[in-house]
C-alpha cells in the first residue's frame, strides 16, 4: 500500500518542481536506489534530483535553503561509513549523469572531468592519452571522481602515488550558500593564504558540491605486472614492507596484502584466479618494456628470498584485473557473512604487527570471526568482523578497534572517511579545538547545515572510549 505524503511535503515537492529544471525523481519504489550506500544504513529521501547544470545546482541549493531541506550528494554511492546516506526527508543530488571527460591535456598532465565520471572510466578514457589518475580504490569500477574527493579515496596504488589530495589540482562547486567557487589552481606554485582546496578535500560534501573536478595525470608506464606471493604462517609483515619499500631497482607501485581467511573467501568467488591455502601479498611492478619488467621480477624475487615467497610466486595476466578482483574483497565477504563490522585504520608501517595482534585478540575476546586484508605498503589494514553491525557488541569491536590504531601512533580513517559511523571518535584523533575549527569553516560554507547533515562532524555527547 502505498503511503499518504503530508500536505506540507506535497507542497514541497511542488516548490522543488517549480525551482529546478533537472530529472526529479518521487516515487518511493524508485528511490530505493538513493536510500542507502556501501554500509548497512539507509534513510528515507524525499526525492532525487539530477541537476540539469551547474546554474540548476544552484537553484537547488537555495530552494534547499528557503526551505530547510537537507540535501546529499552522490555519486556511485560506495562510501562504507553512511557518508551519501539520506536523511529522512532530504533531497538526493544525483550527479551520477555528470560523468563526462571534459578536457585533457596529456602535454600539460591534467585533466577536466565532471564529478560523476567513474574512476575505472576514466582510467579507460585516458589510456589513449598515454596518462592516468593514480588513485585507484578497492570501488573504482562503480565509485566516481566527485566521491573520491569528498572522502580523500586512495586505493591499491598509492603506496607509490599517494591519496587523491595528491592529484586533485582544482574544483568548481556550490557552497551551501549557493555560491559557485572556484577552488585550487593549474600553476605548479601558489602562495595565496591557506589552501582552501585542500579543506574542501575530505569534506564528505558538507562543505560544497563539486561540479567539476581537475585531478593531475601521471604517465601510463608501459608495462604493469601484479605479482601474487603467497606468505608462510606467522611471517612479520612490517619486515616485508619495510624491505620491499626499500629494495631499489624493483619499481613497486602497490603492496596489498590479505589473511588466509580474505584470500579463501575471495578465491572461492573466483576459482582459480588465486591461490586458498595461505595468506597472499599482491604486488604490482612498473617497467618500461618487456625486458626491463624482466629485470625488475628478477630482482623482486631476491627482495622475497627472505620472505620464503619468491619461488612460488605467480605474475597475473592483466594487472588491472587483479586490482578489480581485489576490490570485491569487501564484496565477496558481504555474500559470505552478510552486513557486518567494516574498518578502515591505519598505523606506521612498523607498527602494523602489533596492529593485527591487537585486532585479532579484539576478535578472540569478542568471539566473533576477523578477515583482514588492506594496503600493506601503507600500514593500512581493513579488519572486518562477522558480527551484525547494528548491535551493541559491534560498537564494542569499533570503539576497540579505533583505540587500538590511535593507541599504536595510527589513525581511524586511512581512505574511507568519517561519515556517519565514525563522527563520535573525531575529536579523540583530532582534539576539541581542531573539530571547532572544522565546525566553524562548516558553518561559513553552510550556515543553515542542510549539506549532508549528521556526517563527519561530532555529536556532543561523544561514545565512551573504548578500555
Amino acid at each position: 500500500m502505498a503511503r499518504l505524503r503530508s500536505t506540507a511535503s506535497r507542497g514541497k515537492s511542488r516548490s522543488l518542481s517549480d525551482a529546478v529544471r533537472g530529472r526529479i525523481t518521487e516515487d518511493p519504489s524508485h528511490l530505493t536506489p538513493f536510500a542507502h550506500d556501501a554500509s548497512h544504513l539507509s534513510g528515507t529521501p524525499l526525492a532525487a534530483v539530477a541537476p540539469a547544470d551547474p546554474d540548476d545546482l544552484v537553484a537547488l541549493v537555495r530552494w534547499a535553503r528557503r526551505t530547510r531541506t537537507p540535501l546529499v550528494a552522490r555519486g556511485g554511492g560506495t562510501s562504507l561509513d553512511g557518508e551519501s546516506v539520506p536523511p529522512d526527508g532530504s533531497v538526493v543530488v544525483d550527479l551520477s549523469g555528470w560523468s563526462q571527460l571534459l578536457e585533457v591535456d596529456p602535454e600539460g598532465g591534467w585533466a577536466r572531468v565532471g564529478p560523476g565520471m567513474v574512476n575505472r572510466e576514466l582510467a579507460r578514457a585516458l589510456r589513449p592519452y598515454g596518462r592516468f589518475f593514480p588513485p585507484n580504490p578497492g570501488s573504482w569500477t562503480a565509485s566516481t571522481i566527485g566521491g573520491n574527493v569528498g572522502t580523500n579515496a586512495s586505493g591499491i596504488r598509492s603506496f607509490r602515488y599517494g591519496s587523491t589530495r595528491d592529484w586533485v589540482e582544482e574544483v568548481e562547486a556550490v557552497l551551501g550558500t549557493g555560491e559557485r567557487v572556484r577552488l585550487g589552481s593549474r600553476v605548479a606554485k601558489r602562495s595565496v593564504g591557506p589552501d582552501l582546496l585542500q579543506m574542501f578535500i575530505g569534506s564528505e560534501g558538507t562543505l560544497g558540491i563539486a561540479t567539476e573536478v581537475t585531478v593531475r595525470l601521471a604517465p601510463l608506464p608501459a608495462v604493469r605486472k601484479a605479482v601474487i606471493v603467497p606468505l608462510s604462517d606467522g611471517v612479520p609483515l612490517a619486515p616485508v614492507a619495510t624491505r620491499l619499500a626499500r629494495f631499489p631497482g624493483i619499481g613497486l607501485s602497490a603492496i596489498e596484502y590479505l589473511d588466509r581467511p580474505s584470500a579463501a573467501v575471495l578465491a572461492e568467488r573466483h576459482a582459480g584466479k588465486l591461490p586458498a591455502a595461505s595468506a597472499l601479498l599482491l604486488l604490482e611492478v612498473e617497467a618500461d618494456d618487456d625486458d626491463d619488467a624482466g629485470r625488475k621480477l628478477e630482482r623482486l624475487s631476491d627482495a622475497l628470498g627472505p620472505v620464503g615467497g619468491g619461488a612460488e610466486a605467480t605474475v597475473a595476466r592483466d594487472a588491472d584485473d587483479l586490482w578489480t578482483l581485489r576490490g570485491e574483497s569487501g564484496d565477496a565477504l558481504l555474500e559470505r557473512i552478510g552486513y557486518h563490522v567494516r574498518e578502515d585504520v591505519a598505523v606506521p608501517v612498523g607498527e602494523v604487527d602489533r596492529l593485527i595482534a591487537e585486532l585479532r585478540t579484539i576478535a578472540r575476546s569478542e568471539q566473533v570471526p576477523v578477515f583482514l586484508y588492506g594496503h600493506l605498503g601503507e600500514g593500512s589494514l581493513h579488519p572486518n568482523y562477522a558480527v551484525d553491525p547494528t548491535t551493541p557488541k559491534a560498537e564494542r569491536i569499533r570503539a576497540a578497534v579505533l583505540h587500538a590504531a590511535r593507541t599504536l601512533g595510527g589513525t581511524i580513517s586511512a581512505e574511507h572517511g568519517i561519515g556517519v559511523l565514525k563522527r563520535g571518535f573525531l575529536a579523540d584523533e583530532l582534539g576539541e579545538a581542531a573539530v571547532e575549527l572544522l565546525r566553524a569553516l562548516k558553518r561559513a560554507c553552510d550556515p543553515d547545515g542542510i549539506l549532508n547533515p549528521g556526517k563527519l562532524y561530532p555529536s556532543s555527547p561523544r561514545p565512551a572510549r573504548a578500555r
